[in-house]
């Protein structure tokens, strides 16, 4: 079993060519090792265009396998008929070179494999947007008439706006007597069918069960059938029922019935897809918006969108000007393994509370121990929308161009001053002394003193509709944990001086002395912190009337300010 490192990022794997590493393949020019594996190795490379790619290069015994080559045409000529938006497109190939290969869409994010290791189990939202989206990336995989066959955490990718399953139906190829003959298994046991495992056909409900078992380890960390030899894992898969006790309740139903030995019990991806539309956390809604990842991943991938210079060409993120320019893939560099890196299990990292679609353009959430998220972002919303509409290609350009990308709801529509959304009823607390607000600096005066309540962790302060929410609701907010208080990673905050709740001193602070955290240490009963939203248009003052406030019940009092 592995270590966990909370907050450890897991680098790209890219390495400088080697001096047996091509210089180019294909017409494509190789810029970085990216992994090796049972079938051969993957490069980082450009197109004469500038446009990234994932290259794989097969080793070159299997090469000089006519079984090999021959499956590997048919698999490769399949797979280029496969178009799913949630795949990693084959754009290339040169199955009849002397040393086969083929070029894949480049994705720079991380495998689920490497985010779960690195971070932990990730939310429930989060697992069954990817579950949906998967099973549609095989819904277009089956209908090429292909079947994964190696469907595992390491095979999925994540970008921004969704998962991209890698190496679909090169399994197949795989099975030729010069890879098996080498003593590595194709395929991964603790992610195998039943009938994989004993030998039998393989058909869509293969992956559907593959897909069962990937969810429940993205969901609480350790693989259903968990670890150890292979011949172990195998057992367990054919004769043992899945071990689900790490995962969330609400998912089960919908694993269990992925899990079924037997594959006519199974789900098909299309009834996989509407139980996801239909489960209370997704709201009926499928859609990737800007919250839907934690907020670590999220900075992961952006991390990870630094691409090495081609020769001689401009730096390959600007030269990629479209979604099909993303993509990675491992080409099999997790094929030895038996199993994914075990984080120590779950320790649930992100919350796993209901998050409805009033979410659905929230930016993601700098969570930590009552600290204001540091990184800060551009202050204008243009820059923000430009540089993920590049990230997210077309559809993605809409749903940030959308005239609600601000998030939340309307006041209108927001319910009566202080209610209280799911929660329960508000704790008695200490009362501050009465302020009155005024405006300025081309703010007006929304609301003032709404008196607010969060029962526990899981319940946030929605600053514009001055009531308290479940986490994961509403776009702008103020969270809280054990330590401290904590604001979208957007937004600015400002620790007041004692006696000072005024408008004026709050943005003054924030201009000049902006804060990275708000512990509890400091805000205690009387005291006043206030959060700018990243548009600047929206601002909340917040004073603490709890006076030793912890993990349990929190009481606030809310004056909100909006610009124009």
């Amino acid at each position: 079993m592995t270590t966990r490192h909370p907050g450890a990022a897991p680098h790209p794997h890219r390495t400088p060519p080697a001096a047996d590493d091509p210089l180019e393949v294909g017409g494509y020019r190789v810029v970085a090792r990216l992994g090796a594996g049972g079938m051969g190795r993957v490069y980082l490379a450009h197109t004469p265009g500038g446009r990234p790619v994932a290259l794989k290069v097969v080793r070159p015994e299997l090469a000089g396998d006519p079984e090999f080559r021959r499956r590997f045409a048919q698999e490769v000529a399949s797979a280029q008929r496969i178009h799913g938006l949630y795949t990693a497109q084959v754009v290339d190939s040169g199955a009849g070179d002397p040393t086969p290969w083929l070029a894949t869409a480049y994705v720079p994010g991380p495998s689920l494999q490497q985010a779960v290791h690195a971070y932990g189990p990730l939310p429930v939202r989060t697992v069954l947007l990817l579950v949906a989206g998967i099973a549609e990336a095989l819904q277009e995989i089956h209908r090429a008439g292909v079947v994964h066959r190696d469907l595992k955490p390491a095979n999925v990718l994540i970008a921004p706006d969704g998962p991209r399953v890698i190496d679909f139906g090169i399994a197949r190829a795989a099975d030729a007597g010069a890879l098996t003959g080498t003593g590595l298994r194709v395929g991964t046991p603790a992610f195998m069918a039943p009938e994989q495992a004993l030998g039998r056909p393989a058909g869509p409900a293969t992956d559907v069960f593959a897909l069962g078992a990937l969810a429940a380890y993205v969901a609480g960390g350790v693989p259903p059938f968990g670890t150890g030899p292979e011949p172990t894992a195998l057992y367990r898969v054919v004769h043992e029922e899945a071990d689900l006790g790490a995962v969330p309740a609400g998912l089960q139903p919908l694993l269990w019935h992925c899990l079924a030995k037997d594959p006519a019990h199974r789900p098909s991806t299309a009834q996989v897809i509407e139980a996801v539309r239909s489960h209370p956390a997704v709201g009926g809604e499928l859609r990737f918006t800007g919250d839907w990842l934690p907020h670590p991943v999220t900075t992961e991938l952006r991390r990870r969108a630094d691409l090495p210079v081609p020769p001689g060409g401009a730096p390959a993120a600007a030269a990629a000007g479209d979604a099909t320019a993303l993509g990675a893939t491992a080409f099999g560099a997790a094929r030895t393994e038996a199993a994914p890196n075990v984080p120590p299990a779950p320790g649930r990292a992100p919350a796993e509370a209901p998050q409805p679609p009033a979410a659905q353009d929230r930016p993601p959430r700098g969570r930590g121990r009552g600290r204001v998220a540091a990184s800060r972002r551009g202050r204008g919303r243009t820059a923000v929308v430009a540089g993920a509409a590049l990230l997210l290609g077309a559809a993605g350009a809409y749903a940030l161009l959308d005239p609600g990308f601000d998030g939340g709801e309307d006041e209108e529509a927001a319910g009566p001053a202080g209610a209280v959304a799911g929660a329960p009823a508000p704790t008695p607390a200490a009362t501050a002394a009465p302020t009155t607000p005024t405006a300025g600096a081309g703010y007006a005066v929304v609301r003032t003193g709404t008196e607010l309540t969060s029962p526990d962790e899981s319940y946030e302060f929605d600053v514009k509709a001055g009531r308290v929410v479940p986490q994961e609701t509403v776009a702008w907010y103020v969270g809280r944990d054990a330590a401290g208080f904590h604001v979208p990673e957007s937004s600015d905050a400002y620790v007041l001086q004692p006696g000072r709740k005024g408008l004026a001193d709050c943005l003054g602070g924030i201009e000049s002395r902006p804060v990275t955290e708000l512990p509890f240490t400091t805000l205690r009963a009387g005291r006043a912190f206030c959060v700018r939203a990243g548009d600047g248009r929206d601002v909340g003052v917040v004073t603490v009337l709890t006076a030793d406030p912890g993990d349990g019940p929190v009481t606030v009092s809310v004056d909100y300010y909006r610009r124009g």
